[in-house]
């Protein structure tokens, strides 16, 4: 059984690159199936992996456990049974956490080695950024305003509710925080998500040598899937894009009225 969702392009076009997408707290692969399919619409293979175990007590552990299922999902994504390039991860929650303190360890990361990361809703580094949610209609408004998303998460019996309040691990959070890696980053944040410390997301956007932080406005939590998620993937799309022409934007404005 394949610990993965697989969600392919289009038919008889180049497949132009692997994403793998790691989920948050609570979250099941469906919770990014609209997400995963309009970036195969692009022509990228996308697969979704269960969301990451992060055990306080042996975060090493778990991350490196991570690693293993990042390895697993990559291959095979090209036609000759070798992998697609450039591999990008994108994370949610504490996906986003793992992966940004999994590529913050030297030579303990999946693969081939990943070209770029995307961390969205990366929680803020302080437990009581969690605190406040309570009932279920609580979780959602943190989460997002789509009604769509809302009734994805609410009719799919795999989602596990309560979960925002579970705590992350501080050694997670810090390594996420602390991290140097080189590899190009676009951060995506909610400016109206709770859990985010904008601050703190700012001061990693700017100690990393290749990143780049975007605000989506109205945004909250899940700002892969929040109202606004068909702006947010073409936000990822345009970086993707801009990854494979060395970091240099396709399109650049030169005069407009708005």
């Amino acid at each position: 059984m394949t610990q993965y969702s697989d969600h392919h392009g289009p038919e008889g076009l180049l497949i132009r690159g692997t994403i793998i997408v790691v989920p948050g707290r609570g979250e099941t692969r469906d919770t990014y199936t609209r997400f995963a399919r309009r970036l195969a619409a692009d022509a990228y293979r996308v697969r979704v992996i269960d969301a990451p175990v992060l055990d306080a007590g042996d975060p090493d552990g778990s991350l490196t456990g991570l690693a293993e299922r990042l390895t697993d999902a990559i291959g095979g994504t090209a036609s000759d049974d070798g992998v697609a390039l450039p591999v990008v991860l994108v994370g949610s929650d504490t996906g986003a956490a793992a992966l940004a303190a999994l590529l913050g360890r030297t030579g303990t990361g999946p693969a081939p080695e990943p070209a770029a990361l995307v961390l969205a809703g990366l929680p803020g580094p302080t437990a009581e950024s969690a605190a406040g949610i309570g009932t279920w209609d609580d979780e959602l408004d943190v989460r997002t305003s789509c009604p769509m998303h809302r009734g994805t998460l609410s009719q799919d019996p795999g989602v596990r509710r309560g979960s925002l309040g579970d705590a992350v691990p501080d050694a997670v959070l810090g390594a996420a925080y602390a991290s140097e890696t080189g590899v190009p980053t676009l951060l995506l944040a909610g400016d109206a998500d709770p859990l985010a410390d904008h601050e703190a997301l700012a001061r990693a956007a700017k100690s990393l040598p290749r990143a780049r932080l975007s605000v989506v406005h109205g945004a909250h939590h899940d700002v892969l899937n929040d109202l606004q998620h068909r702006s947010v993937a073409a936000e990822v799309v345009t970086f993707l894009e801009a990854l494979r022409n060395d970091l240099r934007p396709l399109v650049a404005v030169r005069s407009s009225a708005w």
